[in-house]
């Protein structure tokens, strides 16, 4: 009887892992069907693509989000998925190197005559960003080759970029948004102190202005005086350029934005007229009229215009930094941009130990003779910014040349981690310094005691309570905190002083948490040289003896399903934290590691440091 059950039991058992390979088998078979599908009708264009692709000679420079320098999605997953299934609209950013590489070949490439400035979906820039596109598409115009740009409307950061083309059209019911630069934020103190929370705040740096939204109602003096100077030098900057472009005096620019009811009053309120009196654009055209005029521009003479795709042009070269076996690339390409936080990478943010990581690698890599590094941030956490320096330091014991580029912002940390270098480059419309340190710990005993919850205890220490959001803190731990702000504040200081070769006394002036503009920074030596990416990859090869070295970007040894992953899961974690209320308006704090949240600093939310103490500048000097 027993062999009769274990007969039957075997054969069950058999029969199981029969269907279970039977139905991994199809599943197997089916999801290699899907993927040859999915390559057949991404890589494999039909014919009508691929005769648009040869015979076009229009570019359609597309731009869609934000303009980054580091894409949180790897580019491997967007061209598997295409645009066909990652709809571009909805996509958050464009790589400004892909677009800086696309014009670059376009304007060698004798296939190409044209390019269509396609901004419709284009969001915040960096005011350098749309410079430095700004300067490759004049080299674009300079080999005889024309830019249109051609919108119903214009954003501000459109715009800017859009008034570097040789003509500019406009829709007779759109409009123009030039409303020039500022710093606003939110103010909590009444609603802090109507909640009955108690801020704890740990800083040194008077114009340091990260926390002044839960300690006033009103921006500070000094916080108002900092914001005035930089924020009038950029606007000089851009409205400059923008007269410049457009053959214009900045005279009328500043008619326009600083008298707009009254200009359109002169216009009976038709905003697109406005903008073409003013000689902000060549022409209004409605839609049909725009395609009759782009085919004239073109030389078009079939009913329908052919572009080719910035995605389609991007396939047929090689990008820049990108390896390449044949080439001299000597120089070690480092791009560093978001919060800086500790651990290892999320999308969007520098994570200390995987930017460690990269720096070791170009360490011990032979072939690399000298690093940029690119910075892109305005800081974070202290101790993630400090351990990045570490290994910087360490990088330069080799004896290898250390250059850092800034881009947009590098401030408080993300100066913190520059200040080493052997030469640092910025530009004049980059924000740095912020050269200050805080920390924030609220406590909630007296919202919970209007509720009627009370905490109380004893301990063997005056601290033993430790970091305890329920009761407040305790005087000694008060004292040990802001003890340990001053301790750090110092070091930054020694570390800007030794690294930029400045007296102390010096640095201690041009510290306080006070910002620069890149040019002011250059002249008060915080920053070596004025210059973009480019030309702190030259410099780099100048100091190895090298003019000619081409650059390659260092990148972390993962497989692209990490990345994938990482991506998947901080997509998931910003939902989750968005759906919180309390999250936009209030830090939250556990006791390991330290957390803090800054209303507009972050979209990823959450800022950790170990210890609780952050090098961070709000200012985001981004166009919208």
């Amino acid at each position: 009887m027993k062999t009769l059950i274990r007969m039957i039991f075997n054969l069950f058992k058999y029969l199981g892992k029969t269907f279970t390979f039977i139905r991994n088998l199809i599943l197997n078979i089916v999801f290699f069907a899907c993927i040859a599908l999915l390559a057949a009708v991404f890589f494999f264009p039909k014919e009508e693509e691929q005769a648009l692709r040869q015979t076009s000679d229009i570019l359609r420079l597309d731009i869609y989000g934000d303009i980054v320098e580091k894409k949180r999605l790897p580019q491997s997953f967007e061209k598997l998925l295409g645009e066909e299934l990652l709809d571009q609209s909805r996509r958050q950013e464009t790589l400004l190197q892909d677009i800086l590489d696309v014009i670059g070949k376009a304007s060698q490439d004798d296939s190409i005559h044209y390019i269509l400035l396609n901004l419709r979906h284009m969001e915040n820039a960096g005011l350098n960003q749309i410079q430095t596109i700004g300067e490759a598409l004049d080299s674009f115009k300079k080999a005889g080759k024309l830019v249109v740009a051609a919108e119903d409307y214009y954003s501000q950061p459109q715009y800017f970029l859009a008034s570097y083309a040789d003509r500019l059209f406009i829709n007779p019911a759109g409009f123009l948004d030039l409303h020039g630069l500022g710093v606003y934020r939110l103010y909590y103190k009444e609603a802090v102190e109507a909640l009955h929370i108690n801020y704890n705040i740990f800083k040194v740096g008077g114009y340091k202005s990260a926390l002044e939204p839960f300690t006033r109602n009103d921006m500070s003096a000094l916080d108002k005086e900092q914001n005035e100077v930089w924020l009038s030098k950029i606007w000089q900057i851009m409205t400059h350029a923008i007269a410049q472009n457009r053959d214009i005096r900045p005279f009328a620019l500043r008619q326009y934005t600083h008298n707009l009811a009254e200009r359109l009053q002169l216009v009976d309120g038709d905003a697109a007229r406005l903008a073409l009196e003013a000689g902000l654009v060549d022409k209004i055209a409605t839609r049909r009229q725009l395609e009759n005029e782009l085919k004239a521009l073109f030389q078009v003479k079939k009913e329908k215009i052919r572009f080719t795709s910035t995605r389609e042009y991007l396939q047929t070269i090689t990008r820049a930094f990108s390896p390449c076996s044949n080439e001299n690339q000597n120089v070690g390409l480092i791009v560093a941009e978001g919060i800086i936080m500790p651990g290892e990478q999320v999308p969007g943010q520098i994570n200390s130990d995987s930017l460690i990581q990269r720096i070791r690698k170009a360490e011990k890599d032979e072939t690399i003779k000298a690093l940029v590094l690119r910075i892109n941030s305005g800081g974070g956490s202290a101790f993630a910014s400090e351990i990045i320096r570490q290994a910087l330091v360490e990088f330069k014991k080799t004896g290898k040349p250390l250059v850092v580029s800034m881009g947009s912002v590098a401030a408080s940390g993300g100066y913190w981690i520059a200040a080493d270098a052997d030469q640092i480059w910025a530009e004049k419309t980059t924000i740095t310094g912020s050269i200050g340190i805080f920390g924030a710990i609220p406590t909630f005993e007296n919202s919970l005691a209007s509720l009627g919850v009370h905490n109380d205890g004893l301990g063997t220490t005056p601290i033993a309570s430790g970091i305890d959001i329920t009761r407040p803190l305790a005087n000694p731990l008060k004292e040990a905190i802001q003890l340990n702000i001053e301790h750090s504040y110092a070091e930054f200081i020694d570390i800007v002083a030794k690294g930029r070769e400045l007296d102390r006394s010096k640095v201690e002036k041009l510290a306080q948490g006070r910002v620069y503009d890149g040019g002011s920074a250059r002249d008060l030596g915080l920053v070596d040289e004025l210059g973009n990416l480019d030309d702190a990859i030259k410099a780099a090869g100048k100091m190895i003896g090298q003019e000619n070295c081409r650059a390659r970007y260092i990148e972390e040894d993962l497989p692209d399903k990490f990345h994938l992953l990482r991506f998947l899961l901080t997509t998931t974690q910003e939902q989750i934290q968005m759906q919180s209320l309390l999250a936009k308006l209030l830090p939250f704090w556990s006791s390991k590691p330290q957390q803090l949240f800054l209303p507009g600093t972050t979209s990823l939310g959450r800022i950790t440091d170990p210890a609780g103490v952050f090098a961070l500048c709000h200012i985001s000097p981004y166009l919208r």
